[in-house]
């Protein structure tokens, strides 16, 4: 399917690693030029050229902590008119919320709910005037179904998502969409648990940590980023115009609601 995008400019935080990635790979696919972001310079210049040698478009990089106001000044600056934003940042670490304090609190909610919306502030009225825009926020499948110990991640992600749905629904008559999904249990470093950067996982042991995660996932897998991606580029496509304000789980089943 073309997804009559080509030519289109996307600013994809987080994007050197994981679903960030596979969001960038799939849009840089459909011809989109690129903004990548990430926290290590040697990742994100890794990534910026594996994008330009397989789909040749333009790549922009930009390091740094996207919730830091710089860094997204800089990113503003390196897309001055974006047509698709696709937000996305690393969640607060497992943690009982009886260990959270002020800063800690503050924190988790700076980098999963205030930055997207800081971003999608100084990018809206820009879409609209222009008369296409689509937005995609990476939240979570704890939004829908709370995880002890990843509480701050759930509280953050679900005030995001409350406080866009009203948003979604101001620019939608301007072709602007504002959209989120919610990853359950994917095939990243995440999922992979705390290692050394740079190491390889033993191909028996990685597939042993696989079965035994995905085993209550109807799917029984876990979820790669690249099939992530090309949601979310689907997402960001003209023929996505008339969906906004939506949830959508990327979980191979495994939150169960018939609505």
């Amino acid at each position: 399917m073309d997804l009559g995008i080509r030519g289109k400019k996307a600013i994809v935080c987080a994007s050197s690693k994981g679903l960030g990635k596979g969001c960038a790979m799939a849009l840089a696919e459909a011809g989109c030029d690129i903004v990548i972001n990430g926290r290590n310079a040697e990742l994100v210049a890794k990534t910026a050229a594996e994008l330009r040698e397989r789909f040749d478009v333009t790549v922009t990089e930009v390091v740094g902590d996207v919730s830091k106001p710089d860094v997204q000044k800089a990113l503003l600056a390196a897309c001055r008119e974006p047509d698709i934003l696709v937000n996305n940042n690393g969640g607060p670490p497992l943690r009982d919320f009886r260990e959270l304090d002020r800063a800690k609190i503050l924190e988790g909610v700076t980098q999963n709910m205030v930055t997207p919306i800081e971003l999608v502030q100084a990018v809206l009225d820009g879409m609209a005037k222009r008369g296409f825009g689509r937005i995609v926020n990476i939240t979570s499948l704890s939004v829908y179904v709370p995880i002890p110990g990843l509480d701050l991640s759930s509280g953050a992600r679900a005030g995001l998502t409350s406080f866009l749905a009203g948003v979604a629904r101001t620019v939608i008559d301007r072709n602007v969409t504002i959209n989120s999904l919610l990853p359950g249990k994917l095939d990243t470093d995440r999922l992979r648990g705390p290692h050394e950067a740079g190491t390889v996982e033993d191909p028996a042991a990685a597939a042993a940590r696989k079965t035994r995660i995905s085993a209550d996932v109807p799917a029984k897998r876990l979820g790669t980023p690249e099939e992530f991606g090309q949601i979310c580029a689907f997402l960001c496509s003209v023929h996505a115009g008339y969906l906004t304000g939506q949830n959508i789980p990327v979980d191979g089943g495994l939150y169960v609601s018939a609505f």
